[in-house]
């Protein structure tokens, strides 16, 4: 939604700075009003079964939980230790090993060989 700042049209009107819609999008709000309003007035209903709310039987007994709630289950306890992740699958996975290369082939002599004496050409 752009804000317009005010301007003077060609024929010498002033016009006031204002925000234009896009078209289409007050219909769309007033839609998502009612849809909002529907849900606040269908959440806030007292409707139950039988009529009761939560574990009171009658409505006079008062509350049936105390504040602030505590759980003393976990009082003591330390963090949960981190486990290491379990294989999903019950057969082994085989991975393939890397092979060695082999070495590259070390001269019978100790001499250099030079081939252009040999007349071979290379």
């Amino acid at each position: 939604m752009p804000f317009v700042w005010p301007y003077v049209r060609s024929d010498g009107t002033p016009v006031r700075g204002h925000f234009r819609w896009a078209p289409g999008a007050g219909r769309e709000l007033t839609i998502f009003a009612l849809i909002a309003v529907a849900v606040v007035g269908f959440g806030n209903s007292n409707g139950g079964a039988g009529g009761t709310t939560g574990p009171r039987s009658k409505p006079g007994e008062g509350p049936a939980v105390t504040s602030p709630l505590r759980f003393d289950q976990s009082a003591g306890r330390a963090k949960p230790r981190m486990r290491m992740p379990r294989p999903t699958v019950s057969y082994p996975i085989k991975f393939d090993t890397p092979t060695r290369k082999p070495a590259p082939p070390r001269p019978m002599v100790s001499y250099s060989i030079d081939f252009s004496t040999l007349g071979s050409g290379r």
